[in-house]
């Protein structure tokens, strides 16, 4: 039934009330009448490790994972896992070798890093491109995946649910980063307690419907029933190879897809940013701690999905014009729950979409203020106007994203391919011109607008590649697989990125090499080895995560 009952809304009020209490009291105690635009917008100095590792979990987990990690935990499998597990492992990378460079260089922004390492023509076509990308891409699936489903599970009017997310998260936005990042740790609260409940519901319904009872038989009938379910390495002949391309997903495109999304990406570092080192790195650890366990919430309950819609627990609520649709694996399971559980469950998936929300939001308006406003528009605009202009920022991105949302389409592509589809194709460029920026001091700014440019016209290439010339001979190989929809034998999506990371790589050598010889001089960053040093602790820390990773991957191989 696709409604809550009272228990149901008394719960999310709670959930509701919690959060607003709080973001006014971190608001109230945390303003300072001398607050500057990095306090709003990083809020410098202020968060600590576990606010900081909190906020970086509750801005990655969204519609997205809950809604189409589910589906494809329905579709394929545990292999969808990949993009959590291997994320944990980035986190630590991440905060080894990225986050040091950044803070060691006052680098607050990513357009920032680019206008200091290379020129204002790279970081100004970058800003305005990420602009682009935020509001267009990620600001808008949020909204519009987030509204979807709660509009599938309370039954309330879509337009309503698209407006009440967004308002409330503009609300969370305008009290800054300090507000953004405390109310996260409460809205991962939700969002695992929620999200467990659920996991704990359908696999112990699981069980109930094969005779048994508890946590434990339904995790075994699972592992008996779909079998197939539980593999992290697909094979040539899977048919959902083109999504994860076997090995691809340990030694390929799986490395560009989260490296450039944990340390590239303005969305995320940006909440390590404004603290010190071994602050920045707690969170990240304690982040990389809780991406292990995100599969539990996110994944399991669409296997679970699975099994009970092979046992025609619920046919009609998974088809639409006479096809299955997998993301709707998480919105039926939810409206299955009973009274409470299901209003708790609720609210983890809006805790979820309103602090990724928030997050992005923020991430645009600082984006917009200090690379675009502060540095073309005004350059001498006071710290209070920044904010303004910050504030005002977060409304006019919202107000778009629910104006074009609906006009996408991207409730017909699944919304983790939308996002992961239109971000892979200058993922490797971004990240190409990133990681040589950081450790190779001859990268020349023509290099990196090569990478810019270039990369995004290379990966729309071999997008297209199939409709032109015939694939197949690279099918034994494992990079071509024949497309169901087209028939045609088309690169995956991951192996592409690949192909497309290591031209910009070659090609940026090539140009920098060219100019060096020129003599062409390059801004390199402050880097030297002792950057890299990490305390015992986090050292321990990071090997816990790299020995859970060997289990999991020897164990679900």
């Amino acid at each position: 039934m696709n409604k809550l009952s009272t228990g149901d809304y008394v719960v999310f009020l709670v959930y509701f009330f919690i959060v607003a209490i709080y973001g006014l009291w971190v608001y109230r105690r945390k303003r300072n009448a001398d607050a500057t635009s990095k306090d709003y917008f990083l809020a410098e100095g202020s968060l600590t490790w576990w606010a900081i590792g909190s906020s970086l979990i509750a801005s990655n987990i969204s519609a997205e994972q809950f809604i189409g990690m589910s589906g494809s935990g329905f579709k394929i499998g545990l292999a969808i896992s990949t993009y959590e597990w291997m994320a944990a492992l980035t986190l630590v990378i991440v905060a080894v070798f990225f986050i040091p460079v950044y803070l060691k260089n006052k680098i607050f922004t990513m357009p920032q890093f680019l206008h200091q390492r290379y020129n204002g023509t790279v970081a100004m076509i970058m800003a305005v491109f990420w602009l682009l990308l935020y509001v267009v891409v990620n600001l808008t699936s949020i909204l519009y995946l987030g509204a979807l489903a709660v509009s599938s599970i309370s039954g309330v009017n879509f337009q309503l649910c698209i407006w009440m997310l967004a308002i409330f998260a503009v609300i969370i936005t305008l009290g800054g980063m300090k507000v953004i990042g405390y109310t996260d740790v409460i809205q991962v609260f939700f969002l695992i307690l929620g999200g467990l409940v659920t996991t704990y519901i359908a696999v112990t319904m699981v069980a109930e419907k094969n005779g048994s009872q508890g946590l434990i038989e339904g995790l075994k009938i699972m592992g008996t029933q779909a079998n197939d379910h539980f593999h992290m390495i697909l094979k040539k002949d899977d048919t959902n190879y083109a999504a994860l391309p076997g090995l691809t997903v340990l030694l390929g495109g799986m490395w560009i897809v989260n490296l450039n999304y944990w340390g590239c990406n303005q969305y995320i570092t940006q909440r390590a940013l404004g603290a010190n080192l071994p602050t920045a790195r707690g969170g990240i650890l304690f982040a990389a701690f809780l991406k292990l366990m995100m599969p539990i919430i996110v994944v399991i309950p669409g296997i679970a999905a699975y099994i009970l819609f092979k046992q025609n627990v619920f046919n009609t609520e998974m088809m639409k014009d006479g096809k299955v649709v997998a993301d709707n694996a998480y919105p039926v399971l939810l409206n299955l729950l009973p009274m409470g559980f299901k209003g708790l469950s609720f609210a983890a998936l809006t805790a979820a979409v309103v602090a990724s929300l928030a997050g992005k939001a923020n991430s645009i308006a600082t984006i917009f203020t200090l690379d675009i406003y502060k540095k073309r528009l005004r350059p001498d605009a006071p710290d209070h106007t920044l904010v303004v202009v910050g504030k005002i920022a977060v409304v006019v991105a919202m107000v778009l994203g629910i104006v074009i949302s609906p006009y996408l389409g991207i409730d017909k592509e699944g919304g983790f391919q939308y996002i992961q589809e239109y971000t892979g194709f200058v993922s490797p460029g971004i990240f190409a011109m990133f990681i040589l920026g950081f450790f190779w001091k001859k990268a020349s700014s023509s290099a990196a607008l090569f990478a810019t440019i270039g990369g995004f016209i290379f990966s729309v290439f071999f997008k297209f590649l199939p409709q032109f010339a015939d694939l197949s001979f690279l099918a034994p190989t494992g990079f071509a697989t024949k497309s169901v929809e087209t028939g045609l034998y088309e690169i995956p999506f991951l192996d592409r990125m690949g192909f497309v990371f290591i031209i910009c790589i070659v090609a940026m050598w090539i140009i920098s090499t060219i100019e060096h010889a020129q003599g062409k001089k390059t801004n390199g960053l402050d880097v030297d080895a002792s950057m890299f040093k990490t305390s015992n602790s986090f050292a321990v820390g990071s090997l816990l995560i790299c020995g859970i990773l060997v289990a999991l991957y020897t164990l679900f191989w």
